[in-house]
């Protein structure tokens, strides 16, 4: 994330605070993850995309449910996003 918002510096301040929830959650279903973020989109393969900044910004993240690791996959611009296949990545 943070090459990305040194890239795009105005995504630092929305990714950070993604971050900073984010670090302190134990998800463990998808449902979960809807909790704390609403606006997130549950995908296949246990992909989740947040919306950054308004949706400017797109986070696409892998969760291991079973170990509450999550590992960020895609971190781009919503033109960007739209290039990939966010169940893939």
């Amino acid at each position: 994330m943070r090459d990305f918002w040194e890239r795009q510096p105005d995504s630092e301040e929305a990714l950070d605070a993604w971050y900073k929830i984010a670090e302190h959650q134990v998800w463990r279903t998808p449902q979960d993850v809807k909790a704390t973020f609403r606006t997130a989109d549950i995908l296949q393969n246990n992909r989740v995309v947040f919306n950054i900044r308004e949706n400017r910004f797109r986070l696409v993240v892998k969760i291991h449910y079973n170990t509450g690791r999550v590992y960020v996959r895609f971190v781009g611009t919503h033109r960007e996003y739209d290039l990939i296949d966010a169940n893939t990545v």
